[in-house]
């Protein structure tokens, strides 16, 4: 949470002052930090006595460093707790991970893992405690109070900062920090207050150090380490004269041991003009020789001030060509073209133009471009502003651009910024503090972090953008609002921390270069980048398994929710009160234009699904001038990079070179994803995967001329072309039914114009976002650029630009072509043909005959390369219409050119896969048939999956049609490829039985409008029959991928129903053991009474999400949570705010649902990663869209080898085996709650048992614990004392048979191909009137026709939504230790084979 050390804005700091570094936090951010001040007892012990054992000389080696900044340099660059090397835990990890593969073996080769040794975090469950603000505006949550601490040091409110620290001593020790983790925040308080008294000599801040040691120190026994004696000392040299001074020096020394005397000298705080001042006070240290403190360095001079960033150069930018604007949907403002203009750079760039500079020099242009974005922002609305201002236009009064006005709210928002800042300051000073008071205490310290023209500037750009996402017109929740106002503001903080560290760096590097006599250890210390600046506590290995890793609980990276909410709710209260439109009318009786000043927002509630739910609504002149101008605020953020993208090292430095950004995307509360992965490249595992990605960032782009300024063109006409939607649609509006008695008519009447607004609002809206694009592209027409990457928790890249990249539409990817050539070749031709082919939708056929219809169509290939507007036009009639142009263009340059194999080429040739999801299944279960679909065996011509899936759902539908099923015969000979693709697509992904309902549905009415009305039966239900013979389908053809599917969904589902051993003993630490023992109900079997009580309580202790490795050794967490919320009165209203947080319940359903898909999703991401490694190797240039690869044409034959390898090196070796052996090792010691049936025998014994001992649920849990306690002891008597332990579970194992395995999941339907949720089949949605049962859909058919003749409420009144069946016994639960079922037997194929299918990639 600690963000910067150097003084706020305004803070008056002194250059002068060389003496100090900044200390660590607690865990929250380094626990390996704090390791270094425990766990090394000889360095940095926690003293709560002193030692009075006699002095002696004691000569320490010079060459002893603590990894710390020395004292004696500059206070600009004080080290802050991210700069802090954490390699020393790499001593703590197995040799097996840190040593390096063997010389030989190549990146992109699968690395040795041993499925024992996965990484695991063990959490520290337990909810932190949370208590009232206390009446000095403090808050209560100890992750509150830390950050809060953390922005009082930052902005040098001590006082504040001391109350903090009070109020955490306040804490018992079970709920607390700890002292050996509170010492490290008094180490940080007391190193600010000596600041300070260097800063103001004249104040008293050193005497009151003294103070606040004995009392706050000492008295509450709070160990103090080496570190807090060094700040002692310096304060006492910097308050004390004479006699105080010698015996104060005299008896800090004393309160350390012998062995500490080192440290304490060493830290980095004291100067060398300080130990000589200490070695004549203090006699044992006064024979250390002066010379041997060169490393300590003099109090150098005061170090120059150095501007932001030196100009590039200073001859202004050559014109580049010149494109005609983008026109239509524009920016009606400066837009982008200007928001370069301004950007400082752009000014300063010489006549040799972006592409012909240094690299140095474009890397400091675009960590320029990436840091200049809100300035250049507000420059821009000024710019705008004093445009209108020489025109004598008055911007409050005119209807002129939209960011002409954002000035004006700029200015006055940052006008009640500063004037809630001076609010802030009065609230603190006040002794009794109001409700406001309390509020502004709270926040106050994290808006002094920034300033208020940037909290302005960032606080409109978010407001608008939000709007523009959500739509103009509809408004947005303000709870979400709240959150990304608050959310953008602390992103900004960090990256002006960033910003100030660079520069910060740059200074002390150069001062050190000049200075010689800095030594080795101070260098090694001081050289920190920005890749240092870290969050978060780094996980910390436990016990003598390495790759079990603990984690403290006290672990916050992102600002409380508490802090977000209050700060954002002031911002956007601000905002609300400050904004301002223009709307003018015309009067209704004098028909003149009136104008007036209204509020641009307000704030409204609404009643929805019986909630009162707050909004803010944009003022409709708002929303009109946000249609004629989209936002393109923010843009230079996620803009393509003008350099090759900073490597990944950490998890938060890589991509872009200033701008934050994360290896891993992780939402908000997600923690357990950051920290396995932190932990993962921490002991190396995340290598092949970092590089991956660095491969596919360092790709370089080029935008494509030709279809550039085709695409221009037809976007300035307006009209529709492609999928360009039309800048002025023609939908017609309903006509306005006349007057009837019947309330209907009108209300469909109305639900018909929203559609039609709806459809003109859509367009719109995706007409803005492509005019964003385009701007992006003139932009860049004349750059190389690069897109940076990182990747989601499955392990699947993503480009990090938002707008224009290569995983965008069709017309973005004609866009794009390589910035590398390379010469065609006989095969490149070949090929370049064979994409022509498939862009344009002919990709079915052999590769011959791919390459004979480019052949025969090369007239239309000419015709459209040259008359692209105004000749035939063949290109739009390909599926991929602009992929397909850019495609006749490269054909016809390489064709004309004198001989068309020496053409470079430019074009980037796709290679994709056979619905890559089932050539994954496939190859897991081994099923040959299924393989031959997709194309994993050798073939004449590609296989179809979607033709097959068809086929058998129409043998099928004909079965049932022969037996007189009316559905089957409503739909016979209506099923086509396109019908059943989408979901055969998408059912391997985890698609719903709803939304598969919904695909084939789609399908169906645009195939045949008038199916329903025909047939007599609703769409609704023929598109479930249809679905239900799709899965059958798809799990007949898939045997063994059907298998895996319900064995990792039984896996999940028995996760997720299994407690921790830690959270086990956390139960027993509660007091679980000794709760009263319930009374069973009166009238009832006293074994089930207590069951679902029971259940219902330890419901929250279900924690365990599903975690599971990738071939790339990359940890995969789900982060599916039943997420609780929180209730946070703010300025505008009450906020309801989902808190996630690690020791929430796993969401079960989704946890199930998910885990198949992603599980699938991880497997192609390792192939995807893999390929690129070994691509890069080969010089290939290579790009990736998940299951589509690109390369030049002349190297896609080298490209497809590499992919068939890559595929067939992560199926040879044992996928599912593995991940079975994984989750044995991961999951040991946890106990399952399973179900058994209660006439079974164990379940009669069982009963028996709780009937003598009538006990609940938590009980025997905690009794099961013990008695594997006991079994798993190394004491022969404890073992044979847990084997006599009786438990439901140890009557199970002894009655069970060895064949008897546990009840399969009772969802499990719903994760395998095929699976249909139950939930989902009884569920209503509007305009159906029947309840079917899935057996009904395609056997009872008299029963199905009865519910078709009732509604769905007169069916579910007389029970007629399924047969009835014989009520049985409910089951009976039982805890037991934690089994998986076995592997499924895999089938014949053997995955070799695809080396030799020339459609595998095609």
């Amino acid at each position: 949470m600690l963000q910067r050390y150097s003084r706020a804005p305004n803070s008056g700091s002194l250059p002068r002052i060389q003496t100090l570094r900044r200390p660590d936090l607690p865990s929250r951010c380094h626990s390996a930090q704090f390791m270094q001040y425990t766990s090394i007892s000889t360095r940095w012990p926690l003293l709560t006595r002193p030692g009075l054992s006699p002095w002696r000389r004691k000569t320490c080696p010079m060459t002893y460093n603590n990894g710390h900044r020395l004292l004696a340099t500059a206070v600009e660059g004080a080290m802050r707790q991210e700069d802090v090397t954490l390699s020393h835990i790499h001593s703590h990890i197995s040799p097996t991970y840190m040593q390096p593969p063997p010389p030989h073996t190549p990146l992109y080769h699968l690395r040795a893992f041993d499925p024992a040794t996965a990484l695991q975090i063990k959490i520290k469950d337990g909810t932190l405690p949370r208590h009232r603000v206390s009446t000095s505006g403090i808050p209560g949550g100890i992750d509150e109070m830390l950050s809060l601490f953390d922005a009082c040091i930052d902005v040098n409110k001590l006082e504040r900062a001391a109350l903090v620290l009070q109020r955490l001593s306040q804490f018992r020790d079970d709920e607390g920090l700890p002292g050996s983790k509170l010492v490290l925040l008094h180490n940080q308080y007391l190193r600010a207050g000596v600041v300070r008294a260097l800063e103001q000599p004249e104040s008293r801040s050193a005497e009151s150090l003294h103070q606040w040691f004995e009392v706050q120190i000492r008295e509450k026994n709070v160990p103090y380490t080496p570190e807090t004696i060094a700040y002692m000392l310096k304060a006492t040299l910097l308050s004390s004269q004479g006699s105080e001074l010698s015996g104060l020096v005299t008896r800090y020394l004393n309160l350390l041991p012998e062995e500490s005397t080192w440290p304490v000298l060493d830290a980095g705080i004291l100067n060398q003009q300080d130990f000589g001042t200490i070695t004549s006070i203090y006699q044992p240290i006064s024979n250390l020789a002066t010379g041997d403190w060169g490393s300590l360095g003099d109090d150098a001079s005061p170090e120059p001030n150095m501007s932001s960033d030196p100009s590039v150069c200073e001859e202004p930018q050559s014109e580049s060509n010149v494109a005609p604007d983008v026109l239509a949907v524009p920016q009606k403002g400066l837009g982008l073209e200007t928001l370069r203009g301004v950007l400082s750079f752009f000014d300063q760039i010489d006549g040799k133009g972006l592409a012909r500079l240094s690299s140095d020099e474009r890397r400091e242009i675009q960590a320029r471009l990436e840091k200049d974005c809100v300035e250049a922002a507000i420059q821009r609305w000024r710019v705008e502003r004093e445009n209108l201002a020489k025109m004598g236009r008055n911007t409050s009064l005119s209807k002129y651009g939209l960011n002409s006005k954002l000035y004006d709210w700029q200015c006055s928002l940052e006008e009640q910024i500063q004037e809630d800042l001076d609010l802030v300051s009065q609230s603190e000073e006040r002794e009794k503090k109001t409700s406001d008071d309390l509020e502004r205490c709270i926040y106050g310290p994290f808006m002094r972090q920034s300033t208020a023209a940037r909290l302005a500037a960032v606080t409109i750009m978010t407001v608008l953008n939000c709007l523009a996402q959500n739509g103009a017109d509809q408004g947005v929740p303000l709870s979400g609002l709240v959150s990304n106002v608050a959310k953008a503001t602390e992103d900004d903080v960090r990256l002006q921390v960033r910003q100030r560290r660079m520069a910060e760096s740059k200074i002390r590097l150069k001062k050190k270069e000049e200075d010689q006599q800095v030594s080795y250890q101070s260098r090694r210390a001081t050289d920190v980048t920005v890749s240092d600046i870290r969050d978060g506590d780094e996980p910390t290995p436990t016990g003598t398994n390495s790759h079990i890793l603990g984690v403290s609980k006290f672990d916050f990276v992102s600002w409380p929710v508490l802090v977000k909410a209050k700060l954002g709710a002031r911002l956007l209260a601000a905002l609300i009160a400050s904004a301002n439109v223009t709307v003018t009318r015309e009067h209704p009786k004098t028909k003149e234009l009136v104008s007036q000043i209204q509020p641009a927002l307000a704030h409204t509630r609404i009643h929805r699904k019986g909630k009162t739910l707050g909004v803010v609504l944009p003022n409709k002149a708002l929303v009109e001038m946000m249609k004629q101008e989209p936002r393109g605020d923010y843009l230079a953020r996620h803009l393509p990079m003008l350099v090759e993208p900073t490597p990944w090292s950490k998890f938060d430095s890589g991509g872009f070179i200033q701008s934050p950004s994360q290896l891993v995307r992780i939402k908000g509360g997600e923690e357990d994803q950051r920290v396995y992965a932190k932990a993962a490249i921490q002991r190396g595992d995340l290598e092949q995967a970092c590089k991956g990605l660095d491969v596919l960032g360092k790709t370089a782009w080029q935008i494509n001329k030709p279809v550039f300024e085709v695409l221009l063109e037809a976007w300035n006409s307006g009209e529709k072309l492609a999928n360009i939607p039309p800048l002025h649609p023609s939908i017609p509006v309903p006509e306005e039914p006349p007057a009837s008695e019947d309330p209907l008519v009108r209300r469909v009447w109305l639900r018909r114009v929203k559609a039609v607004e709806n459809e003109k609002s859509g367009l719109h809206s995706e007409r803005c976002f492509m005019n964003f694009q385009l701007d992006i592209a003139r932009a860049f027409r004349d750059l190389t650029f690069y897109f940076p990457h990182n990747m989601d928790f499955r392990g699947r890249a993503y480009p990090l630009p938002a707008y224009l990249n290569h995983m965008g539409a069709d017309h973005v990817r004609g866009l794009l072509r390589f910035a590398k050539g390379r010469e065609l070749g006989e095969r490149g031709l070949y090929w370049l043909k064979i994409q022509l082919a498939n862009v344009f939708g002919f990709d079915k056929a052999s590769l011959q005959e791919r390459e004979a219809f480019a052949t025969e169509h090369l007239k239309d290939v000419y015709d459209s390369a040259a008359k692209p507007l105004s000749g035939g036009r063949w290109w739009l009639k390909a599926e991929d219409p602009w992929q397909c142009l850019a495609a006749c263009f490269e054909l016809r340059a390489a064709l004309e050119s004198p001989d068309p194999t020496k053409y470079v080429s430019q074009l980037p040739v796709h290679q994709d896969g056979t619905c890559n999801g089932l050539q994954h299944y496939a190859a897991l279960g081994g099923d040959l048939w299924g393989a031959q679909q997709v194309n994993l065996t050798p073939g004449d011509r590609p296989a179809d999956v979607y033709s097959a899936v068809a086929e058998l759902v129409k043998k099928q539908i004909t079965e049932d049609a022969a037996a007189d099923n009316f559905m089957a015969k409503a739909v016979e000979g209506k099923i086509t490829r396109k019908v059943v693709k989408q979901t055969v697509m998408t059912n391997v992904y985890g698609v719903t039985f709803t939304g598969a309902k919904a695909q084939v549905q789609k399908q169906l009415e645009a195939a045949y409008p008038d199916l329903e009305s025909q047939a007599g039966i609703p769409i609704t239900l023929i598109s479930s029959y249809v679905v239900t013979k799709t899965f059958n389908a798809l799990s007949t053809m898939f045997r063994g991928a059907h298998d895996i599917q319900y064995w990792l969904g039984e896996c999940a589902g028995r996760v997720c129903r299994s407690i921790s051993p830690e959270v086990v003993d956390q139960l027993a630490a509660e007091g679980s053991a000794t709760s009263a023992k319930r009374r069973p109900a009166k009238g009832r079997n006293s074994s089930t009474a207590h069951t679902k009580d029971d259940t219902q309580d330890l419901a929250g202790y279900f924690r365990s999400t599903i975690v599971w490795t990738t071939p790339l050794r990359m940890p995969v967490v789900q982060p599916y949570r039943k997420n609780s919320a929180r209730h946070i009165p703010t300025c505008i209203q009450e906020l309801r705010l989902a808190t996630p947080d690690r020791s929430d319940p796993v969401n079960r359903r989704k946890q199930l649902q998910a885990f198949p898909p992603n599980f699938i999703h991880s497997l192609d991401a390792s192939h995807m990663l893999l390929s690129a490694l070994e691509c890069d190797e080969l010089g290939l240039t290579f790009a990736a869209v998940h299951d589509s690869f690109w390369t030049h044409a002349a190297d896609i034959d080298a490209m497809n080898r590499v992919l068939r390898d890559a595929f067939v090196r992560i199926h040879s070796e044992d996928v599912i085996g593995r991940l079975a052996c994984e989750f044995k090792a991961r999951y040991e010691g946890y106990l399952q709650l399973t179900k058994i049936p209660r006439s079974s025998a164990t379940g009669v014994e069982v009963a028996k048992w709780r009937r003598s001992q009538k006990i609940g649920l938590k009980r025997e849990l905690l009794m099961e614990r013990q008695r594997q306690k006991l079994i798993s002891s190394s004491d022969p008597k404890e073992v044979a004392k847990g084997l006599d332990m009786v438990t439901p579970a140890s009557i199970y194992e002894k009655l069970s048979s060895a064949d008897e395995t546990l009840p399969v999941n009772e969802d499990i339907d719903e994760v395998a191909l095929g699976g249909l949720s139950n939930a989902e089949l009884g569920e209503s949605e509007e305009g159906e009137n029947m309840a079917v049962r899935k057996n009904d859909l395609g056997m009872d058919t008299e029963r199905v026709q009865g519910l078709m003749k009732v509604t769905h409420f007169e069916a579910t009144l007389k029970k007629m939504s399924g047969p009835q069946s014989k009520k049985s016994s409910s089951p009976m639960e039982i805890w037991v230790p934690i089994t998986f079922p076995d592997i499924p037997v895999k089938g014949d194929f053997d995955v070799t084979q695809l080396k030799d299918s020339q459609y595998f990639f095609s």
